[in-house]
């Protein structure tokens, strides 16, 4: 019987090798970034992290093959609004937490006993699940794009609302991608213009009204915060202790070639290095030339979706293909934005390279729905170009009748 792994990696095998190339990037930066945390958190052993790293690592791809292996892709539109109503639920119940102060640190992650973990990160699958579901099932008519519209938006904003309590970074993210689905699902530009200007205008009276606004909650003054240093400079500059500071550090002093493997110095008093800036940290320690191959493997994925969408037969994998790529591309775009301080300071990993937990597990998820399209496409397409066997009577048959 064969057991080798080759056997079971299924779907865009070009998909498989950035996974692959990104694990290995992964290990080593974690290991090489979290020395100084490992001395804070894990008593001086510099293993922990790398360990932590591996196996989580491997979670995830154990996701990932039983997803392309076994799960069929209708399974999941069966599952969209289920999960859906899920998310809004652990949301509300996380939001209900935090003004209860259940919660601790930035109040984004709940706590279930058994487990750990951020439901925005939940909220982002079942969300584009959903948008996917509609926009396959609405494309006839212009009520039905219409309708479309009105039923993604209508969980865009409850959902988006509810993280951006806690999360504006990851609810603008979100509603981005959601956006994009919609606009490449034939949605009328008018609607989609007026949810922008809406956005904008509330962006707006944030940022106007944060200071005059009796009680405002606190989220409203962050954002308003990180627009003022984002416009006209961060006070802390001045000292250079900002993690942005650090950041363009480990850039300046990385160069071309970088200081070689395990050699970072900014990592060692960077608070968020083996996460939010692990992209500096990654150019600080092999070079502009590697950073931007980082970058290419992540274009790389993004140009495999689009080819994955149009070798698509039905609408439903199409859609949501479309949303889990934007999404994942959007976000290493982000931190690699912030890391290079061409966009405002956010919270935003850089998928499948940042340390991560159960984070990690999720976007296994989205890496498992975007590979068992592309490995159903696949087997149509086999099917297809068998030819027709064309069955001669039984003679014997028609001399009995």
């Amino acid at each position: 019987m064969d057991f080798t792994i080759g056997k079971y990696i299924k779907g865009d095998r070009v998909i498989w090798i950035v996974l692959m190339l990104l694990s290995i990037l992964s290990l080593l930066i974690v290991y090489s970034s979290t020395g100084a945390l490992a001395y804070r958190a894990a008593s001086g052993n510099t293993l922990h992290y790398l360990i932590r790293q591996i196996v989580f690592l491997g979670l995830g791809f154990g996701i990932i093959l039983l997803m392309v292996n076994v799960f069929p892709v209708k399974i999941y539109s069966i599952a969209a609004n289920y999960l859906l109503y899920i998310s809004v639920g652990l949301l509300g119940l996380t939001v209900v937490m935090k003004f209860g102060g259940m919660l601790g640190g930035s109040g984004r992650t709940l706590n279930l006993g058994f487990i750990s973990f951020q439901p925005a990160e939940l909220a982002k699958i079942s969300l584009i699940l959903y948008a996917a579901k509609i926009l396959g099932k609405k494309q006839k008519t212009k009520n039905d794009l219409y309708v479309a519209f009105k039923k993604i938006m209508g969980f865009t904003i409850v959902v988006c609302g509810l993280i951006f309590v806690s999360d504006f970074s990851t609810s603008a993210l979100l509603f981005a991608t959601i956006m994009t689905m919609m606009f490449i699902g034939r949605i009328p530009l008018k609607y989609l213009l007026l949810v922008v200007g809406t956005g904008v205008a509330l962006i707006a009276l944030i940022y106007f009204g944060a200071d005059k606004i009796p009680n405002a909650p606190a989220r409203v003054h962050t954002i308003k915060g990180r627009i003022d240093r984002y416009i006209n400079g961060d006070p802390n500059e001045q000292k250079g202790i900002t993690q942005a500071d650090y950041a363009k550090l480990a850039i300046y002093s990385g160069g071309t070639f970088g200081k070689g493997p395990g050699h970072s110095d900014v990592s060692n008093y960077m608070a968020a290095a083996y996460n939010d800036f692990i992209f500096a940290i990654i150019i600080e320690e092999y070079g502009l030339i590697f950073g931007a191959g980082v970058i290419f493997l992540y274009l790389i994925f993004f140009f495999r979706g689009v080819i994955i969408v149009k070798r698509s037969t039905r609408t439903f994998p199409a859609f949501m293909v479309t949303g889990l790529t934007l999404v994942l591309v959007f976000q290493a775009m982000i931190n690699i934005g912030v890391s290079s301080g061409t966009l405002p300071v956010t919270g935003q990993p850089l998928p499948w390279v940042s340390l991560g937990g159960t984070s990690l597990l999720f976007t296994s998820i989205a890496f498992g729905c975007i590979l068992s399209v592309s490995y159903q496409t696949q087997k149509d397409r086999q099917i297809e170009k068998q030819p027709v066997q064309i069955v001669a009577p039984d003679e014997d048959y028609e001399m009995e009748k």
